[in-house]
């Protein structure tokens, strides 16, 4: 449970499916009181939709943080925002069935989060995704959820991993203004991971694309880039 004795606690969530559905993972970040990354978390789901990431990243958020401070929830999925905020009210004087009479999609997932924020203070915003100068932790937990969903590994700063890589759906000029000002309070802005282990190599457990533009299929060796993960001679000086 993360807690303090803050007046509000400001975080964002957000899921990824490489596929919909395909490999997917699920990812929240959470500031400092200057609106700072300096805690997350990111996990695998296997295959799964984009809505099921959604929903679990924002379950998985709320679960982790204290329940007697008010909570800013940032999301670029409209769907779960409103899954739990617009129809989740209806659907329960439904008997959990939507305005159509057919069974609400991903019911578990929306009972868990219904539950969650009963007896507190919770205020979702939406952020658009992929911007330029877009909502930097939106932007830290889409990079997050999107490098869990390619290998398939959890991750997060209590396990001391590295600041996630730019997403390949983030604009390169965003990317590189990420780069230059370190997302993570007090981050460097080099993606070497710690322990000198840049130069590992893992099987992929999906098909996935490596940014040189061809693809790498399930159980072929990757390894990280400055950019994601792929093909391991297209790792850069800089991650090498």
């Amino acid at each position: 449970m993360i807690g303090c004795m803050r007046e509000r606690v400001v975080a964002a969530c957000d899921g990824a499916s490489k596929g919909n559905p395909g490999p997917a993972a699920w990812a929240w970040v959470i500031s400092d009181a200057s609106e700072n990354p300096v805690r997350w978390q990111a996990g695998a789901l296997g295959r799964a939709t984009n809505n099921v990431a959604e929903l679990t990243a924002l379950e998985r958020l709320l679960a982790a943080t204290d329940p007697d401070v008010p909570l800013e929830v940032r999301m670029d999925s409209q769907y779960a925002m409103k899954a739990v905020t617009t129809w989740l009210p209806g659907w329960k004087r439904n008997g959990w069935r939507t305005a159509a009479g057919k069974p609400v999609a991903n019911r578990e997932l929306v009972v868990g989060i219904d539950g969650l924020l009963q007896g507190r203070s919770v205020e979702f915003r939406y952020v658009p995704a992929h911007q330029a100068d877009g909502d930097r932790l939106n932007d830290f937990a889409d990079r997050a959820a999107s490098q869990a969903a390619v290998v398939q590994q959890d991750a997060g700063s209590d396990a001391g991993s590295p600041e996630p890589p730019p997403s390949p759906d983030t604009p390169p000029a965003a990317a590189a203004k990420r780069r230059s000002s370190g997302a993570m309070s007090g981050a460097k802005t080099s993606s070497r991971p710690r322990g000198g282990s840049s130069n590992r190599t893992i099987k992929a457990k999906f098909p996935g694309r490596c940014l040189c533009g061809r693809s790498y299929a399930a159980g072929e060796p990757i390894a990280k880039n400055d950019s994601g993960w792929g093909h391991p001679e297209c790792r850069t000086a800089e991650s090498a």
